[in-house]
């Protein structure tokens, strides 16, 4: 593969065809479909969903085989210009050894996700050279900025929220390159896994709280000791869920990330309302982007292999 080709995905229109799938946990109910269905019915799409969006295998939305088929199934059928899922959760680095990233790079289409989805969205970098969206339909904001990176101008920027958790950290700089990143657990866990050369990139980075801050600190001390961070451009911080009032023997969220990202020496901008928790913005991931700390934006350039 020629890793300087950008496979970008022409702008999603009105009657184009949108396939929802759920190749990690499965939605709550029923409804959560009904409501993407809806959500991309406004837009003017056609929306279909998988055969196996609906089931349940444990905590998964069926066996991994039929995951795996519906999301294969999705890229290969050249009337869908859009693969959404339903949720994250848990499963998705199941799937990765089998991707049919052949089709993926034939016909280039848009992945929109987060939280779990990061592992595939991650693998079809590394492999294809494909954006994605970071992102999710649940939310007028979330709604809003999906819709724009799917259909919207070139540019998109994203600011800093002064009152988010990570605003308290910066590390004063500019850098420019790709975006590339999002849950933290999944860029932890793809070390050694197939994680994308991060060298040149803006590394974003997003969690939420399951356990305390020295799962945090683990998944940042795996990424630094793993040489995967040795060459970035800089980091975007989002959100990190669930650790606004959480303290651990006198640290907080930004203690930890001060103490492991700030000697990396590179330039850091936070505050800004990707990740988890309620109606977060989308981010796409595998475009230029341009982070300054002083204005406490991250924009993005859309018009590089963008058709």
């Amino acid at each position: 593969m020629d890793e300087d080709v950008i496979r970008s995905w022409p702008p999603l229109r009105s009657g184009d065809t949108v396939r929802l799938v759920s190749p990690a946990s499965y939605p709550d109910d029923e409804s959560a479909i009904g409501e993407l269905d809806r959500v991309l019915r406004g837009w003017g799409c056609r929306v279909e969903v998988g055969d196996h969006a609906l089931d349940r295998h444990g905590y998964l939305a069926g066996r991994d085989s039929d995951r795996l088929a519906d999301l294969n199934a999705a890229y290969a059928d050249p009337a869908v210009r859009a693969v959404v899922t339903t949720r994250g959760g848990a499963g998705a680095y199941r799937l990765l050894d089998y991707l049919d990233y052949d089709a993926i790079r034939a016909d280039p289409k848009p992945l929109v996700g987060f939280s779990d989805i990061t592992y595939l969205h991650l693998a079809i970098w590394q492999r294809c050279r494909v954006p994605g969206v970071h992102g999710c339909l649940v939310g007028p904001h979330a709604i809003e900025t999906v819709h724009h990176l799917l259909t919207g101008p070139e540019s998109y920027v994203l600011e800093r929220n002064p009152d988010l958790q990570s605003a308290a950290i910066e590390s004063p700089g500019r850098a420019r390159g790709f975006v590339v990143g999002g849950a933290l657990a999944a860029l932890a866990g793809m070390v050694g896994a197939g994680l994308p050369d991060l060298t040149s990139a803006i590394v974003a980075i997003e969690a939420q709280r399951h356990v305390g801050l020295g799962h945090i600190d683990r998944q940042l001390t795996q990424l630094i000791r793993s040489g995967a961070l040795d060459r970035v451009e800089g980091f975007a911080l989002g959100r990190f869920h669930g650790f606004e009032d959480y303290t651990d023997r006198g640290w907080n969220l930004i203690d930890v990330l001060r103490d492991r990202l700030i000697p990396l020496g590179k330039p850091i901008l936070g505050g800004l309302e990707f990740g988890h928790g309620p109606d977060p913005h989308a981010v796409p991931l595998g475009v230029l982007g341009e982070l300054d700390t002083a204005s406490g934006t991250l924009t993005f350039d859309r018009t590089d292999g963008r058709r």
